[in-house]
């Protein structure tokens, strides 16, 4: 296991490598010699960039792309918070199993490689509102499971969730490392009624009090309050990170896991790109908090990863003009 404690994690958080800036600076005055008004392409062209930085070269590749599902069951569900039971999470793994869920689908369009990972989903995390979510080996095994799951010979990973009442944790990790009021955060999940928010509400409300002493360290926070599919993909973006692999970041949920290590390093997630802003409640306020502009905004708010994955076609798209288009000079189209 990668992290036999809680400070030998925290350590990893802190030490991070930074990115190639040369290869950014490269990929940028590639940029200006193609055919096109310098900065007429916006964002493709900082796509460009950024996977140049972390990748480590100027002309990034996009060869081998994979996305990384992880589940989850959470005992804060027995508070009456998701609009479906938790066997769910067992029966949409079996669907993800045999190809009929969305991400399935959306994965084989993206050229992506699809890994779903569960987490002992027969054993639920504890009720945050009675009991930390997680023990500190519980939790420290879950973000290793994650930090194992990253291949350092990936150009691009995309991570997804999958766990019944995992919206909760989400919120409570929100409000804990960004504080604010518990509603601001807290959407409707899968669907919850007005009652069922304000089950979902009270629920946060109690494990923020409950865990009151120790939430304000991110780490400790996330065991207490998250589950473990969140801390799994906590220890994976820390693995890409280490392994030089950039990261789309999914929705709410996703969003929320990794959230820790920007409150543990300024640049902790600076190998990231937010592909999408869900529907759910709480997910452009983390945004916004994170400094993180989404790439897009259809209303989704599925999950497995699905937002990620479909923002790797235009990281594609990005790529092939930068590698593809002509320059001024061999186009013999004049620059001015």
């Amino acid at each position: 296991m990668p992290f036999k404690s809680l400070e030998e994690l925290r350590i990893a958080c802190l030490s991070l490598p930074a990115g190639n800036e040369e290869a950014r600076s490269m990929a940028a005055q590639h940029q200006q010699v193609l055919t096109k008004p310098r900065g007429s392409l916006g964002r493709l062209e900082d796509i460009a960039g950024w996977l140049a930085c972390w990748q480590g070269r100027d002309m990034p590749k996009l060869d081998r792309v994979k996305v990384i599902v992880f589940a989850g069951n959470h005992g804060v569900t027995a508070q009456g918070v998701s609009a479906y039971p938790a066997e769910v999470t067992v029966q949409m793994v079996a669907n993800f199993a045999n190809g009929g869920a969305a991400i399935n689908q959306l994965a084989r369009v993206a050229d992506a490689e699809l890994d779903v990972i569960p987490l002992d989903l027969d054993r639920p995390t504890g009720d945050f509102t009675r009991e930390p979510a997680m023990d500190e080996a519980a939790f420290l095994a879950a973000v290793s499971t994650g930090y194992d799951a990253v291949d350092e010979n990936l150009d691009l990973v995309c991570f997804g969730e999958m766990g019944i009442g995992n919206t909760t944790p989400a919120a409570a990790i929100a409000t804990a490392l960004f504080g604010g009021d518990v509603q601001g955060w807290t959407g409707r999940g899968t669907g919850v009624d007005d009652a069922g928010l304000g089950r979902k509400v009270a629920a946060i409300e109690a494990g923020l009090k409950r865990h009151g002493a120790i939430i304000a360290d991110p780490l400790k926070a996330a065991a207490a309050l998250g589950g473990r599919e969140l801390a799994a993909i906590l220890g994976a973006t820390l693995a890409a990170r280490h392994r030089n692999v950039p990261v789309l970041l999914d929705g709410f949920v996703c969003t929320a896991a990794v959230a820790p290590l920007t409150r543990l390093h300024p640049q902790g997630l600076a190998h990231t790109l937010a592909a999408h802003v869900s529907a759910e409640a709480g997910h452009q306020r983390l945004l916004e908090a994170l400094a993180l502009a989404p790439l897009l905004d259809l209303g989704m708010r599925l999950g497995e990863g699905s937002g990620a994955c479909l923002a790797v076609n235009i990281l594609r798209s990005a790529l092939e003009c930068h590698a593809r288009m002509a320059s001024f000079a061999e186009a013999g189209v004049s620059e001015s």
